[in-house]
């Protein structure tokens, strides 16, 4: 018979996992996103606090010292962290998180489980391990401590494949009783091939991985705490068991519609090397055509639409807000202003959409690959800001690394204006064939400048 306190902490235990699903529905919709992200907030907050009173948990100072140090450094981290390195924050926040659900695995097995208890430690011992390693190896990329090019070794695979059954052989052996110091080289190795798994994989392919590694550290914190409710402290797994289950839900579909929308399948991005090798089949054919502003805003003014596709370099640019003041000018002088979002245009999937949604323009205005692919072949002008491989007609070629990759056909337009800081490649490390059209003008130069410089000229006249 459960205690009335017990049944009050299940009880709240019920009200955050409600709450938790409702901030995830509303997180599905940039107009909703911000309320969902207070639903899932206080839905933890609730689980965490509501753990405190939990029967038989102990050690309150050092839980209370690391909430408050944790909560510190996360709070202080979101409120400074730049939207263009959100990328690199969710990969340092899967990490912390795979490497939490270890250090309580390895604690865990360290202790006196056996049977099926064992077994769930064991096992998120695994999935943590191998999620922390690569969430760093996917941070260093991303912010270019490291080449984001994929880094392939001799003979990967067998490597890859021996290190990994060796680990597990160590842990195994540990399991059964053989000896606990077999745990350090289990962790080692398990640490070891999570960034073997990464190191070939591309920073194209990047926004797949931290999706994948974040399912991943959603199971191994929903295997460990399954692994607490089935130990001595019972009912105190059950904030991990929550938030483990919805996010590994959560992050395991977004990793199946980002390889959807970069037509690519899981295996093959973290087992074919993307972006190892530079394109093959000779130079592209063409030459860059520069344009000033000032002929690429009469361009624009006399156009009867205008699409614009923003990419990372107007986030890198902040030149959002000047992105809004030309889609007010041009709408202002009759011109049809849509917008064309790719996926993966900021490296993260809804990347744009809050950029553009936090500077005021209209979500109505916002349309996807699917919805406005095939307006681009009678758009008078599309504006290319900061964009590179999601614009790149490479991608409907065989033989290229982009080869299969969905693509927002811009290259069909009438008239193609690219805002580039400069000629360099894109994040896949290819040259872009648009950029070499006959239709298609360069316009260098830093986003917010160059758009400062189109909206001075339409103001003009």
């Amino acid at each position: 018979m459960t205690s009335p306190v017990q049944d009050a902490i299940d009880a709240v235990y019920v009200v955050a996992i409600l709450a938790f699903v409702l901030g995830l529905k509303a997180m599905s919709s940039p107009a909703t996103a911000r309320r969902g992200i207070v639903y899932a907030g206080v839905a933890m907050l609730l689980a965490v606090v509501v753990t405190f009173f939990s029967p038989g948990l102990s050690n309150f100072a050092w839980i209370t010292l690391g909430v408050v140090l944790g909560g510190g450094a996360g709070f202080y981290w979101a409120r400074v962290v730049k939207m263009t390195a959100m990328p690199q924050m969710v990969a340092v926040f899967n990490g912390m998180g795979g490497g939490a659900a270890a250090a309580i695995a390895a604690v865990e097995l360290v202790g006196s489980l056996s049977g099926a208890t064992a077994v769930l430690s064991f096992t998120g011992a695994i999935i943590g391990s191998i999620s922390i390693a690569g969430s760093v190896i996917a941070f260093l990329k991303l912010q270019g401590w490291m080449p984001s090019k994929a880094i392939v070794l001799p003979a990967r695979q067998v490597l890859n494949f021996g290190v990994l059954v060796v680990g597990i052989g160590f842990g195994v052996a540990a399991l059964v009783g053989l000896h606990a110091g077999y745990l350090g080289p289990f962790f080692g190795l398990l640490l070891l091939y999570g960034v073997l798994l990464t190191l070939p994989i591309g920073g194209a392919d990047m926004p797949v991985v931290i999706s994948l590694f974040n399912a991943l550290t959603g199971i191994a914190v929903g295997l460990d705490g399954f692994a607490l409710v089935n130990g001595p402290l019972g009912d105190a797994g059950y904030a991990m068991v929550i938030a483990g289950v919805l996010v590994g839900a959560a992050g395991s579909l977004l990793t199946m519609l980002m390889a959807r929308a970069m037509n690519r399948s899981i295996s093959n991005v973290f087992f074919s090397a993307f972006g190892a090798a530079e394109e093959s089949g000779g130079t592209v054919q063409g030459s860059l055509k520069p344009i000033d502003a000032t002929d690429a805003a009469v361009m624009m003014e006399y156009a009867g639409e205008v699409i614009v596709a923003p990419g990372y370099g107007m986030a890198v640019a902040q030149a959002q807000q000047k992105v809004k003041e030309l889609s007010d000018l041009l709408s202002a002088k009759g011109v049809t202003v849509k917008f064309a979002i790719h996926p993966v245009a900021g490296r993260m999937p809804g990347h744009m959409n809050v950029l553009l949604a936090e500077a005021g323009i209209s979500y109505d205005k916002l349309f996807d690959r699917d919805e406005i692919n095939d307006e681009f072949a009678s758009a008078d002008v599309v504006l290319v800001i900061g964009a590179n491989d999601v614009v790149n007609p490479a991608a409907r070629r065989k033989g290229t690394p982009l080869e299969g990759m969905p693509i927002l056909d811009v290259d069909r337009a009438k008239n193609v204006i690219v805002i580039k800081r400069g000629q360099g490649k894109g994040f896949a490390g290819i040259e872009n064939e648009l950029f070499y059209k006959e239709n298609c003008r360069m316009l260098y130069g830093d986003a917010q400048a160059v758009l400062s410089q189109l909206v001075t000229a339409l103001k003009r006249s």
